[in-house]
């Protein structure tokens, strides 16, 4: 398996990990968003402990305001997160 492949199925793994803890397992609900923030992303987005924060992260991410992130949705989070560091690290270059 290529390298590509491997954080494809990360993508996946991850994905499955939270959303599978409650209700419907093929989204997050907002807890569920939290908690893979807060274990995930704490080093490029800090504890995620503002409600109002998280509030706001999710209502941007539910493109199709069904009140959860489908995969398609976290897609895009991890996606323009790595976007960002791309870009920070290409400017210290």
């Amino acid at each position: 398996m290529s390298d590509l492949q491997k954080g494809m199925a990360l993508l996946i793994t991850s994905f499955n990990k939270y959303s599978a803890k409650e209700g419907d397992i093929y989204t997050l609900s907002k807890g569920e968003l939290k908690e893979l923030i807060q274990n995930e992303f704490a080093e490029l987005l800090g504890k995620a402990n503002d409600k109002t924060a998280i509030d706001r992260i999710f209502k941007d991410l539910d493109t199709n305001s069904d009140n959860s992130v489908d995969f398609g949705e976290y897609v895009n989070l991890v996606a323009c997160l790595t976007q960002m560091c791309h870009e920070y690290f290409a400017k210290k270059k």
